[in-house]
C-alpha cells in the first residue's frame, strides 16, 4: 500500500535546515524500526514549510495509531520524535496530538483507460 501524508514545519529557515540535516542522517535505529513495522519505502519532499511524505507499506492496515503504539515501546524512537517536534507545526487539519495527516488521493493515471 502507498500513503501520502502532509505536515508543516515551523517557518524558520534555521529550523528547516536542521530538520533536513537530521533526515539526511537519520538514526539507524529509526530506519530499522520503520522496516520492522512494515514500512518498505519512505520519501519526504518539501515545498516552503509544507512536507509531503510518500510511504509504502507491506499491507493495507497501516495506521498512525499502530505506528504510535509501536513507537511508545521504543526509547530511541521516542527520543527521535521528541527531537522532531521542535521543528514541526502540524497542519490545520491534523488532529490534536498527531503530526502527519493523510492526504486524499484525487487522481491516479493507472486508473484511467
Amino acid at each position: 500500500m502507498r500513503y501520502c501524508l502532509a505536515l508543516d514545519l515551523k517557518d524558520d529557515a534555521d529550523l528547516i535546515g536542521r530538520y533536513e540535516a537530521h533526515h539526511r542522517r537519520i538514526w539507524p535505529e529509526i530506519a530499522a524500526h520503520l522496516r520492522l513495522h512494515g514500512v518498505l519505502g519512505m520519501e519526504i519532499y518539501r515545498l516552503g514549510t509544507r512536507l509531503v511524505m510518500l510511504m509504502e507499506t507491506d499491507d493495507a492496515i497501516y495506521s498512525a495509531e499502530r505506528m504510535a503504539s509501536a513507537a511508545r515501546n521504543n526509547p530511541k524512537v521516542r527520543e527521535w520524535e521528541m527531537l522532531m517536534w521542535q521543528f514541526q507545526a502540524p497542519t490545520p487539519w491534523t488532529p490534536v496530538g498527531e503530526k502527519w495527516v493523510a492526504m486524499a488521493q484525487i487522481f491516479d493515471l493507472r486508473q484511467q483507460s
